[in-house]
């Protein structure tokens, strides 16, 4: 058993949006497949991921750093122990080589394309979906079939902004969604007031809904605008300032009664760590939202999820960035506290396949094999186009 080629495409994302920091019109994909030398129905069986939502593609580093890499390793270096799949770790390691500790950005997304596509390999595989071969693999004793969620949206748009966030909202509703995170920080604390409490309206209660400010405030700003939702009792309020300014996290925490979440934009076990250590993370109450498509994969976002437990966390306080197929089944496969989706936005990679079945806030996954990507058919094309 081996892999016969590994391929990458660069994808156009439809994101004609955009937060309090930047517009997602001119943001892409890295859209990675691992062909195999298996056969199934007289076709290869290929792996398939992608780095994340609301970045860039990595093309260049996989072409000119990490592929090469891999090519010069044999085909048996890949291969698990057990000789029926493909190891995750060690195709990280070999991709990874001369490469310094630190400073991790955009390789981290490359990494995690790459890593994310094996583990989809090694689910078609099995033929199971993904999360079962993460729960058997991480030894997750879980059975549930089903995972809260929570549709992400909200966003600025250029004109009639309160009404199209309303009809947005309504639309998920529809759909079967009942707790929603939209944006803040683009413009006046009143504005903001006036979006809150128009999502309120929609979901029923503030509990019902979380803010994100994409780390747009300095301390004072995000001092006030804790201050002013807080009676609305939120959710949580996500990323209030740079997500590396751990004083300015535990300060606000410090006068802030509601859940704070951040983690998003940290892409290792260490950042993790740092976290804990100067963050001021409270035990049961904050949210990690680190997203494996953006820390080197599911091998280093386990190891996270080590360092959370290891200072008393519990990985039900994590709901991973990125609300698509692939973070779907890791949250399933790892016992994680819930996901997001993006059902309107960013495609044809945010929001889930059809297949899925969504009910009472919660979403579970169809029997695909693998993240069950092929069912997304505005990406199907995409898949098809790559490998053939």
């Amino acid at each position: 058993m081996r892999i016969v080629d590994i391929r990458e495409v660069t994808i156009d994302l439809n994101g004609a949006i955009s937060n309090a920091i930047i517009n997602f019109n001119k943001h892409t994909v890295s859209l990675v497949a691992l062909i195999s030398d298996q056969f199934s129905e007289g076709k290869p069986i290929v792996g398939f991921g992608f780095n994340s939502i609301g970045r860039f593609a990595q093309g260049g580093i996989l072409r000119e750093r990490m592929l090469p890499r891999l090519a010069k390793v044999t085909p048996e270096h890949l291969l698990s122990s057990d000789g029926c799949g493909f190891d995750a770790g060690v195709l990280a390691q070999i991709a990874m080589k001369d490469e310094k500790p630190g400073g991790h950005g955009d390789r981290a997304g490359a990494l995690a394309a790459l890593e994310l596509a094996a583990w989809d390999l090694n689910a078609k595989l099995l033929g199971e979906p993904a999360y079962k071969t993460l729960r058997r693999y991480f030894g997750v004793v879980e059975s549930v079939e089903s995972i809260p969620v929570y549709a992400a949206g909200g966003y600025y748009y250029p004109k009639d902004s309160l009404k199209r966030l309303s009809d947005e909202l309504l639309n998920y509703q529809d759909i079967g969604y009942r707790s929603f995170k939209i944006k803040i920080g683009a413009g006046e604390i009143t504005e903001d007031i006036s979006r809150i409490e128009t999502a309120i309206t929609i979901a029923g209660c503030g509990s019902k809904i979380a803010v994100d400010a994409n780390g747009c405030f300095d301390q004072q700003q995000a001092l006030d605008m804790a201050a002013a939702i807080e009676p609305f009792k939120l959710r949580w309020f996500e990323e209030p300032g740079d997500p590396l300014d751990f004083d300015l996290n535990r300060n606000l925490i410090e006068s802030y009664s509601g859940s704070v979440a951040t983690g998003e934009n940290l892409f290792s076990s260490m950042d993790a760590r740092n976290l804990m250590r100067f963050g001021g993370m409270r035990l049961g109450k904050d949210i990690f939202q680190m997203d494996p498509g953006l820390a080197y994969g599911i091998t280093e976002y386990h190891s996270i999820l080590e360092t959370l437990e290891e200072f008393g966390h519990q990985r039900k306080q994590c709901h991973p960035h990125g609300g698509h197929l692939i973070n779907l089944h890791v949250a399933l496969g790892l016992g994680l506290g819930g996901c997001e989706a993006y059902p309107g936005v960013f495609q044809p990679i945010g929001g889930y396949s059809s297949q899925c079945s969504l009910e009472n806030g919660r979403i579970a996954p169809s029997d695909a094999p693998g993240f069950g990507l092929e069912q997304k058919q505005d990406l199907y094309p995409l898949l098809c186009e790559l490998v053939n």
